[in-house]
């Protein structure tokens, strides 16, 4: 078909398809609960940090699934189909980040010598890149739209999608490998620097090497799971863009309900079953509540 009619044609279905009402709805039930959940959970447990991120991006789940339930009524109208590729595009990005905070708190417990990076810096340096990310795909998406709308090629904003996602795949990549790293070190024994120059630099101490316990094992394992399903999603979403706007894969409904929707929301619920206000609750009660507010914003020196 020539590119012009291709054009044409997205003018009345931008989709290539009618988005299924009772799954859009489902979804947008699913993300409800769970963003629900997460604000009710980050106020009891005073786990403020979730609130820009879990919470955040359940919200982003909900506007993008939202509206493409409004396109299952309406399937002419460009708007929700616009806003749906910016909120489903970037809804993620902020549960990543949550992501990169949880393994922090698990290094700050379990100790930091073990890590090639400080807690302190894992959230500084990947929430950082999480925000790069963020805004480049916020940026792409909507150009995309804009150009939908126009009844332009939105080829233009795709590329810088599909920029931001590689740099999302690419973080969540070396995210990984630094935590498979820094778990090998503390079920070896093997510190960085070996285990002389970590005994002296603690003073003498065993306070270098936590311990862990059964709630520790638990929220490993659902990080692990949740980074798993997010880094699925990340690689659909670039073969997706790499494909086009006109492709087989943006044009096949179950591919985005199973390989986006489905590994958000299992993402997404991971978190709420596998609490970080339950799983990680300190262990030393002497420390105030202010020092571990400062903590979770990655405020405050994290102790050996």
């Amino acid at each position: 078909m020539p590119r012009l009619e291709l054009l044409q044609s997205r003018a009345f279905n931008p989709y290539h398809y009618v988005p299924t009402k009772w799954i859009c709805l489902a979804f947008v039930t699913l993300f409800t609960i769970s963003t629900v959940l997460h604000f009710g959970q980050a106020i009891r447990y005073r786990v403020w940090w979730l609130l820009p991120t879990a919470f955040v991006s359940g919200l982003l789940e909900i506007l993008g699934w939202s509206t493409r339930l409004w396109s299952s009524f309406s399937p002419l109208k460009l708007l929700p189909f616009e806003i749906q590729v910016i909120g489903t595009i970037i809804g993620p990005t902020p549960l990543i980040a949550a992501d990169f905070m949880i393994l922090g708190r698990i290094i700050h417990r379990l100790g930091a010598r073990y890590s090639r990076l400080s807690p302190k810096w894992y959230s500084i340096i990947f929430c950082s890149c999480d925000l790069i990310s963020l805004s480049v795909q916020g940026y792409g998406g909507t150009a995309a739209s804009i150009a939908v709308g126009r009844h332009q090629s939105p080829d233009h904003g795709a590329h810088i999608m599909l920029a931001g996602i590689i740099f999302q795949m690419v973080t969540i990549s070396i995210y990984i490998l630094l935590a498979a790293e820094f778990f090998l070190r503390y079920f070896t024994d093997s510190p960085l620097g070996g285990k002389e120059a970590a005994y002296h630099a603690l003073g003498n101490s065993k306070r270098g090497r936590g311990q862990l316990d059964r709630n520790l094992r638990i929220m490993i394992g659902a990080l692990g799971f949740n980074t798993t399903c997010l880094l699925i999603r990340a690689i659909y979403r670039t073969l997706e863009l790499l494909d086009g706007f006109e492709g087989r894969i943006i044009s096949t409904e179950r591919y985005f309900n199973i390989l986006d929707g489905g590994m958000i929301t299992l993402a997404i619920f991971t978190l709420n079953v596998a609490h970080p206000g339950v799983f990680l609750a300190p262990q030393d009660k002497s420390e105030s509540d202010v020092e571990l507010k400062l903590k979770e914003a990655g405020l405050l020196y994290y102790r050996l």
